[in-house]
């Protein structure tokens, strides 16, 4: 895991999202008191929990995407659910529980891709020999004959060089390839995130891997024959072993609609095994639970759990009193103008704006936008939210893709490879959007 100060995080987070310091402040804290933590004493440390944020705002304003960047520049292992995805424990459908085999899923495979970097040239040299031996078969005679041996090798190392030269792709080699008899999907209409650890464990033993024999175009059999070599270096106890660790002390649930989960029963029927019911399984998990995995047990106590709802039509204070307690770092997040919506078209490293001109780029387009065209793309974005229901900056995606409609069909033949976009454009292609408010509910 990175380890960064929160002003560095909240710089880094000003690359990708505009606005909302307040939030961006809450989780940078929040990250930075893991380290903290980890820095404390063993009788200390295992008193300090950490403080779990709950998001407020309306949808489309940044809260998953400061949750989802958080962890991509800490290198955390991550997990976004949505809460109305969930059901009380006893019931069809999925079990709270999963989000954590989720997350341990994701360690487990940010560990094993650490661990194939570590190993890869290693890998790499034996899955060629292998790809040679296949190409250049020995013999007991052959090697017997030092004249004979001394020609082969070079042979061989001739041969080395035109696989790294790329001259024999579509020569196919022979390799074994290890098959599952029956996909698990086809057994149970489950996903594995809804299986508990023993009923996947029951799945593996009656659904055996099988060896066959495949013959593949050389790139690809040197690809898959890596893997295996990466496979064998790679120690997958002291793999899971770190990546449960690593789960449990820089984990991070966004839990996305939780406003959903407020109220206990409808019209005074029975209670909603999706909402108070959710409530209550949640709970244990945040407080601090042991959940069994597939690669052993994962504790909860120290994941950092962010909640976030628009609240719209319920406040946080209808979440049950004890989740409320274990949310109580909360902050809002303001709703966006359109000057955010000119910032987002053009500030942001990864931007639509940027998107677009890359993206036209690969066609030998060279794209530009005027100012004014782009200060009318963000006030159209706005006004539309105004009218129709507000998105967001979520909306944004969909004008931009009604102005560039047209240019992005006609690029591939386009006779003039350098195409500016003005204001008058814009309006041209948005001309009917804001006219017609019934057909802007359908097009935008």
């Amino acid at each position: 895991m990175k380890h960064m100060t929160p002003r560095e995080l909240v710089a880094a987070l000003d690359q990708y999202i505009v606005g909302q310091e307040e939030a961006k402040r809450a989780v940078a804290v929040a990250v930075r008191n893991r380290w903290r933590r980890l820095q404390l004493a063993p009788e200390v440390r295992r008193d300090v929990t950490p403080r779990n944020i709950l998001m407020i705002g309306p949808t489309g304003v940044g809260k998953t995407e400061i949750a989802r960047r958080l962890a991509q520049l800490v290198d955390a292992p991550f997990v976004k659910v949505e809460a109305t995805k969930f059901t009380e424990v006893g019931y069809v459908g999925r079990d709270v529980e999963s989000i954590i085999r989720v997350l341990t899923d994701g360690a487990v495979a940010m560990a094993r891709n650490g661990a194939a970097e570590r190993v890869r040239a290693e890998a790499e040299k034996a899955a060629e020999d292998r790809i040679l031996d296949e190409l250049l078969p020995t013999s007991a005679t052959i090697d017997s004959d030092e004249e004979e041996a001394g020609r082969r090798e070079r042979t061989r190392e001739k041969l080395r060089q035109q696989i790294r030269a790329g001259e024999l792709k579509e020569r196919l080699v022979e390799v074994g390839v290890e098959e599952k008899a029956v996909p698990v999907h086809v057994m149970t209409n489950m996903g594995l995130d809804q299986m508990g650890p023993e009923l996947e464990a029951f799945f593996e033993r009656v659904n055996p891997t099988r060896q066959k024999r495949k013959r593949l175009p050389l790139p690809a059999a040197f690809e898959l024959l890596v893997q295996q070599e990466i496979d064998q270096r790679i120690d997958q106890d002291n793999l899971s072993s770190a990546a449960i660790s690593r789960c449990e002390e820089a984990g991070i649930v966004f839990i996305d609609e939780i406003d959903k989960l407020c109220g206990g029963s409808v019209d005074g029927g029975p209670p909603d095994i999706s909402r108070s019911g959710v409530q209550r399984d949640l709970l244990p998990l945040v407080e601090g639970s042991t959940v069994n995995t597939r690669y052993g047990p994962v504790r909860t106590d120290y994941i950092l759990f962010i909640a976030a709802g628009a609240f719209t039509h319920s406040r946080p204070a209808d979440l049950m009193p004890e989740l409320q307690g274990r949310f109580a770092n909360r902050v809002e997040l303001r709703e966006l103008g359109s000057e955010d919506y000119h910032r987002i078209l053009t500030e942001p490293q990864s931007s639509l704006i940027k998107q677009q001109v890359a993206l036209l780029a690969a066609e030998g387009v060279k794209l530009e936008f005027t100012a004014e065209a782009v200060q009318e793309m963000a006030d159209t974005g706005f006004r539309v939210n105004e009218i129709v229901e507000n998105i967001g900056a979520r909306r944004l995606y969909t004008v931009v893709e009604r102005v560039m409609e047209e240019i992005s069909f006609n690029a591939p033949d386009a006779a003039n490879k350098h195409v500016i976009v003005d204001v008058d454009y814009v309006r041209m292609r948005l001309a009917d959007v804001l006219s017609d408010k019934e057909r802007s509910e359908y097009e935008l």
